[in-house]
């Protein structure tokens, strides 16, 4: 009995997948030492003031990017929920309240024309 060539016996070779999910490999590496150098870099500091200083100056164009940087890098939210002892997830309520004064009567008779076609036939 003869084989067709090419084909070695046994279970098939595992082919890498063409569009792996997530990070690739080695990423993390490249991020933290990219972090290092960007911290030990003498220069650091400076660019910090002058992030400070663009957020403080009220007629700077950047302003309020300057604040975006510096709330969510320098002070994120999940620090501050960690010591208020809230869950993780923030939540908004909506309280809608009534004038006060004003009535609204359910028996008033609003009249209108009626259209065809809907869907209360």
């Amino acid at each position: 009995m003869t084989r067709p060539s090419g084909n070695p016996p046994g279970r098939p070779k595992k082919r890498p997948k063409k569009n792996p999910v997530g990070r690739p490999k080695g990423e993390h590496g490249i991020m933290k030492e990219y972090r290092d150098r960007m911290l030990m870099s003498p220069k650091s500091a400076e660019v910090l003031q002058t992030i400070f200083r663009a957020a403080l100056d009220d007629n700077h164009k950047n302003q309020g990017a300057a604040w975006k940087l510096i709330v969510d890098r320098i002070a994120p939210l999940s620090g501050f929920e960690k010591e208020a002892g809230s869950s993780p997830r923030a939540a908004i309520q909506v309280n809608i309240t009534g004038v006060p004064g004003v009535e609204v009567s359910t028996g008033d008779i609003i009249e209108g024309e009626t259209v065809d076609g809907g869907t209360n036939g």
